[in-house]
């Protein structure tokens, strides 16, 4: 069983738990006083992390490599803008209300899932990974040429969500006497939804699934012969997995305003796997960490290009921010692998007195192994 499901939930009064709700009283106030640039940052993490979240279920606790969670967030993003699209820019639309499109979208990335998982119920580690590479060149041919759909190349516009009266558009909404735009609307609602997120994953992780999920990503045999139904419970997973990166789909579609067919490429899933092997495999704060840190990179690097050596704006010389952001992710998996097996959530979880590997001979912990690359089914 995994270090986060044995660790138990911090008990009132403790350092951890002030530190968390001072952390999260800075979040909530944290639009008062930043500006657009940040908000727009903050916001691009939270759907990151919700994604994070998603696949980190499947691949961390599960043990099932997917390649391809960007398509996913693409069936979110689209989905959301052709069920709340009126039509009136010349592409399909149902126009239906924010709230409902939302909802709707992240239920059809779940029924893309399921359309994939009993492939993803029989096959495991390299010859999943190799399936869902399939998913990517799918999405990105319907996306760049399901015109009347998606817009084509440039994409489309993103109609703003209404929710409970509000909507969450650039419509000046005065709190406290500072302007609420956009970014200042949609960071609560982002900060809810990663909540949400977090809890919900949270439960599964420390419940009967999380606990069927871990026997079947560190002996599968052993856990079909204890009656676990392998298959059955990979696809359910793959499910689950799918309707997350839906929603971080559809925050992305709300935070961007427009979609673009060439973000949901190859290049995001891969991002997507560096998030959790930074962050830590099976661990839900490790998800949402590596998710942070791999999305907030490049677009600090873009923030202050003129002021760090050797990084500089495309085609002026220097190496570009966005590149800069791949190679030092890159170096981030590469010392995670090597020198710290379990990634942030490992580093941010020892103790005084434990073991150099981070764990207390009273109570040893297991790092989830890798996957096997074999395509047997059960």
């Amino acid at each position: 069983m995994s270090e986060t499901l044995a660790r138990r939930a911090p008990r009132v009064g403790t350092p951890a738990v002030y530190a968390g709700a001072a952390a999260g009283l800075v979040l909530l106030v944290l639009p008062f006083y930043l500006d657009r640039f940040w908000l727009q940052a903050g916001l691009f993490a939270m759907a990151a992390a919700i994604g994070a979240i998603g696949i980190n279920l499947l691949t961390g606790a599960t043990g099932q490599l997917s390649m391809g969670h960007a398509f996913f967030l693409a069936v979110g993003a689209y989905g959301y803008c052709a069920l709340a699209g009126d039509g009136t820019d010349g592409l399909a639309g149902l126009g239906l209300p924010g709230w409902l499109a939302a909802v709707l979208a992240v239920a059809l990335s779940g029924l893309a899932g399921g359309v994939f998982s009993p492939i993803a119920g029989r096959l495991r580690g390299a010859y999943l990974g190799i399936a869902t590479l399939a998913l990517i060149f799918i999405g990105q041919h319907v996306l760049f040429n399901a015109h009347d759909l998606t817009g084509g190349y440039n994409g489309r516009a993103v109609p703003p969500l209404s929710l409970f009266g509000l909507t969450f558009d650039d419509t000046e909404l005065l709190v406290a006497q500072v302007p609420f735009g956009a970014v200042e609307k949609l960071w609560y609602l982002g900060l809810a939804l990663l909540l949400g997120g977090v809890l919900f994953a949270r439960g599964v992780l420390r419940g009967r699934p999380g606990r069927a999920m871990n026997a079947i990503r560190d002996h599968r045999i052993a856990a079909g012969v204890m009656g676990i139904p392998v298959a059955r419970l990979r696809a359910a997973v793959f499910v689950l997995s799918s309707m997350y990166a839906g929603l971080a789909g559809v925050l992305l579609a709300l935070v961007f305003q427009r979609t673009v067919p060439e973000y949901f490429g190859m290049a995001l899933s891969l991002e997507y796997l560096a998030m959790i092997v930074i962050g830590g495999l099976g661990s839900g704060a490790g998800a949402v960490a590596g998710g942070v840190f791999v999305s907030l990179l490049p677009q600090v690097l873009n923030r202050y290009s003129d002021a760090l050596p050797l990084v500089s704006a495309p085609g002026t010389g220097g190496i570009a921010p966005g590149e800069a952001a791949r190679y030092l992710y890159g170096a981030a998996v590469v010392a995670v692998v090597l020198f710290l097996p379990g990634g942030l959530a490992r580093l941010a979880a020892r103790r005084p007195g434990r073991s150099r590997g981070g764990t207390s001979p009273k109570n040893p912990t297991h790092t989830p192994t890798t996957t096997e690359p074999s395509g047997e089914a059960r």
